[in-house]
C-alpha cells in the first residue's frame, strides 16, 4: 500500500509539477486505493472523498475533493476561470464554454485536468481541458473543459 501511493505521489508531482503529490496525498494522512478486476490502481480515497482515479493512461484525474486540496497549494496553476454568467451551469455540471473563460493557465495543454474557478477565487468544478491555455482566451465557441466534478449549489 505504502508503495502504490508513492507511486501515486510521483504521478501528480509528473502531472501537475512538484510538491502537487504531498497535496494530493499527505504522509501523515491515512488513504486508501482500490484495484481493478486486473490488479491495477484505480480509486484513491481519504476516508469517505474521492481524491481522485488513476486512470488507463497513467495520468490522475481529479475529484473535486483532489482539486481542492491543489487549489489550497499550487498558485495560479491548471486554473480556468469563469464569471457569474457561467458560474450556475459549471455548479451544475455543465462544460465551460470558451466564451466565458476570463482567465486561464497558459501551461495548460488540452487533456489537462483543471480546477474551473469563479473569478472571485472559490472552486466551482474540475474537469479536462478540451483546448490549451491560450486557446480558452483566444477562441469564443467551442468547449473549453469538460467537466466532471462540481461543488454543486451547495
Amino acid at each position: 500500500m505504502a508503495d502504490d501511493i508513492t507511486a501515486l505521489r510521483t504521478v501528480a508531482d509528473y502531472q501537475f509539477g512538484p510538491t502537487a503529490g504531498e497535496l494530493l496525498f499527505p504522509p501523515t494522512e491515512e488513504l486508501s486505493v482500490t484495484r481493478t478486476s486486473s490488479g491495477r490502481l484505480r480509486q484513491i480515497h481519504a476516508g469517505e472523498q474521492r481524491l481522485g482515479t488513476y486512470e488507463q493512461d497513467g495520468r490522475i484525474r481529479l475529484g473535486i475533493e483532489g482539486g481542492q486540496r491543489l487549489q489550497d497549494g499550487l498558485q495560479g496553476a491548471y486554473r480556468v476561470v469563469v464569471g457569474d454568467e457561467s458560474e450556475p451551469f459549471v455548479r451544475d455540471g455543465r462544460n465551460a464554454f470558451a466564451k466565458f473563460v476570463t482567465r486561464a493557465d497558459q501551461a495548460i495543454r488540452p487533456r489537462d485536468e483543471v480546477l474551473v474557478e469563479h473569478e472571485d477565487g472559490r472552486l466551482l468544478a474540475v474537469g479536462r481541458a478540451e483546448l490549451s491555455g491560450q486557446g480558452m482566451l483566444n477562441f469564443h465557441t467551442g468547449m473549453a473543459v469538460q467537466v466532471r466534478d462540481t461543488i454543486g449549489t451547495a
